[in-house]
């Protein structure tokens, strides 16, 4: 969800390119390229929906967003290990929780008796 300066510069000087599966929009600019990387090249941008980071963007705009690809890739192609995306969850009740976390149980595990503190040599434990 834009707010009114993005939506004003995209209706102006933004081009759309495509949308996402999920909807997002991707554009690019229409006016004169700009310097990045030590090259001329056109400026790019997605609009995102409401709430949504930019880790939200799927594999197949990524290589576009960041002119490593003229295109974006088709859905067809897509590798098995290109995930669909999923938000980060940490710091809410649904985040990943190790076995032995205190966030998991609630509760410290018990020793296992397989740890044993090291003393110096020469020294007596008091």
């Amino acid at each position: 969800m834009a707010n009114f300066g993005t939506w004003l510069h995209t209706r102006r000087k933004g081009r759309l390119i495509g949308k996402d599966a999920d909807g997002r929009s991707y554009y690019e600019s229409t006016g004169p390229a700009r310097k990045g990387g030590g090259m001329e090249r056109p400026e790019r941008w997605v609009i995102y929906h409401k709430g949504e980071d930019a880790s939200a963007v799927p594999a197949e705009w990524w290589g576009w967003l960041h002119h490593t690809l003229d295109a974006p890739i088709a859905q067809a192609e897509r590798k098995p290990w290109q995930l669909p995306h999923q938000p980060n969850m940490t710091g809410t009740a649904q985040a990943y929780h190790p076995q032995g976390s205190l966030y998991a149980t609630g509760q410290h595990p018990p020793a296992t008796g397989d740890y044993e503190a090291w003393t110096p040599e020469g020294t007596s434990e008091a």
